[in-house]
């Protein structure tokens, strides 16, 4: 007889505050937008707050073709914590280092950590998705000048 082993994907590795602004700012985001549509909502006005409507639409627009990639093309589902949490799951770290190396050009890098997440078919769209949503972090972090906050709803 097996025991059932829980998802390693959740397991804690590290904290959203060890990470520097743009891949905490694609944990944020990723759970925000998971949590449903009041999360959203909140999403698509921090967008528009930092970047303008236009970028802003444009922002959301990869945004939500990535996280649709995951879902309808996943290797698995992703597994996240919730919104307020400190911790950093191992999937979370997986999404942060594919938005992260895809925002600094690094193209391979960006492409190998995609091929773990969708099917390797996908795995080119998905990277060049994470390049234009970690672009835009990088524009919103530097308006801001800091990294991402959780919302105050939430603390």
């Amino acid at each position: 007889m097996t025991k059932a082993v829980p998802h390693r994907g959740g397991a804690p590795v590290g904290y959203v505050a060890e990470l520097g602004p743009i891949e905490a700012g694609a944990v944020i985001y990723l759970r925000l937008w998971c949590d449903g549509p009041d999360s959203q909502t909140q999403v698509r006005k921090d967008f528009a707050l930092a970047l303008g409507a236009q970028c802003g639409r444009k922002a959301l627009n990869s945004f939500e073709t990535l996280c649709d990639l995951c879902v309808r093309h996943g290797r698995r589902p992703l597994m996240r914590h919730h919104v307020a949490c400190r911790c950093l799951g191992a999937d979370e770290s997986c999404f942060a280092n594919l938005i992260g190396y895809a925002s600094e050009g690094e193209q391979e890098d960006a492409l190998m950590i995609a091929t773990t997440i969708v099917n390797p078919g996908m795995a080119p769209a998905l990277a060049g998705l994470a390049q234009e949503f970690g672009l835009a972090l990088r524009r919103m972090a530097v308006r801001t000048d800091q990294q991402p906050e959780i919302p105050r709803k939430l603390h």
